[in-house]
């Protein structure tokens, strides 16, 4: 089953318990042996393959002693890139200095240079 936001939060916690019972299972340990090997009881063990909510503790020893720990990553990035902040980076990126307008350029005329012509010469 795919986890996703239509869910309930009792559908998730199932969809996990059966995911860890089958890393469990395809390691052939016992319930017994994981919850040794996670440094939890099995009761834990059995609760959670159950889907019954656990301590966040409990789930992290159970995924480090499975060699699934890393998945949290992809689970919860360190930062979302979102895509309003990217346009922001590139915009500054790009962005041009303002010419000082109190300094006055050799080839552009000043106010006090510039004149219009006179309608009469």
């Amino acid at each position: 089953m795919l986890i996703s936001e239509v869910l309930t939060d009792d559908a998730v916690l199932a969809e996990l318990g059966r995911r860890i019972e089958r890393h469990r299972l395809q390691r052939n340990w016992t319930q017994e042996q994981l919850a040794f090997k996670a440094q939890i009881g099995r009761a834990t063990v059995q609760r959670l393959e159950r889907g019954t909510s656990v301590q966040g503790l409990s789930l992290i020893k159970v995924l480090r002693a499975l060699d699934l720990l890393e998945g949290l990553q992809a689970a919860i990035p360190a930062a979302i890139e979102l895509p309003i902040a990217e346009l922001e980076r590139e915009r500054r990126a790009f962005r041009t200095r303002a010419r000082n307008r109190n300094r006055e350029a050799a080839d552009e005329p000043t106010h006090e240079q510039w004149r219009w012509a006179d309608p009469g010469a």
